[in-house]
């Protein structure tokens, strides 16, 4: 019995270990392929460091600047984390009045799909004539493309709560706030973090257009500067940074989502 104890206990730890090896190992083994046929089509192609560098090329650039690009760094991420946290702050609460209220719904849905459908690239050099050339701008950019995908996201799932926990909690006389608290706002969390996870990923891109368009700081300043001045590599080096940090929020969301609704987690099969 004891070894049969074992064996049963050995099979979900080696399930669980082949999970974690497929996490991880497979997708750095599709980084390291495609940096290699990167490196490869550098060589085959007889590309100029100046029209695409090999990444042998991005990573002395990345040394050279070692100074100078944590801080661009810090200052990109500042400002995408200030826009999301915003987004967060005015989208949840709208969401919720959508949800609760058909007048709301009636009368800021259609206004919020409008604004969403207007081009953001537009908006940013109007952004820059209002606010500066500060963060101000590119905080709001990033707040305007996060905004969006968080209110649809989370209204739908307060709209989607499951018939039988709401006639449950109905029948047991509780109020609306207990209900939400209780019932509506922890059912709708799955679809609250689809909508943060969409909203990350987008968050990097609304803070470098506003870079783009006017800034002396940041990541796509950088880009920017080092285009004009034909240095690729530079170029290259800070939209390997810009990957790293898309990459590091998303899955930091994802770790909050794991902590707070495990329940929601699929299973591999």
């Amino acid at each position: 019995m004891s070894d049969m104890a074992e064996l049963s206990a050995l099979v979900p730890a080696r399930r669980r270990g082949r999970k974690l090896a497929a996490d991880w190992l497979l997708p750095l083994f599709t980084f390291v392929a495609l940096v290699g046929v990167w490196w490869l089509a550098t060589i085959v192609f007889g590309w100029e460091k100046f029209i695409v560098p090999s990444p042998a090329d991005v990573g002395e650039a990345l040394w050279e600047n070692r100074s100078l690009l944590p801080g661009e760094f810090w200052t990109t991420l500042a400002e995408t984390l200030q826009g999301f946290a915003l987004a967060i702050a005015v989208a949840i609460p709208l969401a919720v009045g959508i949800a609760y209220s058909r007048t709301l719904e009636r009368t800021i849905y259609p206004v919020i799909l409008t604004i969403n459908a207007v081009p953001k690239v537009a908006i940013a050099p109007i952004l820059v004539i209002w606010l500066g050339f500060g963060q101000g701008p590119k905080v709001a950019m990033v707040f305007l493309i996060c905004f969006f995908p968080i209110v649809l996201s989370t209204a739908t799932g307060l709209a989607t709560t499951p018939p039988d926990l709401a006639e449950l909690v109905r029948s047991l006389s509780a109020s609306r706030t207990q209900e939400f608290v209780k019932v509506r706002f922890p059912a709708a969390l799955p679809h609250v973090f689809v909508g943060l996870k969409v909203a990350i990923s987008l968050a990097v891109i609304g803070a470098v257009i506003g870079e783009f368009v006017g800034a002396s700081r940041g990541l796509g300043y950088i880009i920017i500067a080092s285009g004009g001045n034909a240095n690729t590599s530079l170029a290259f080096a800070a939209i390997v940074l810009l990957a790293v940090m898309s990459i590091g929020l998303f899955y930091s969301i994802v770790a909050i989502e794991r902590m707070l609704i495990p329940w929601a987690r699929y299973e591999s099969r």
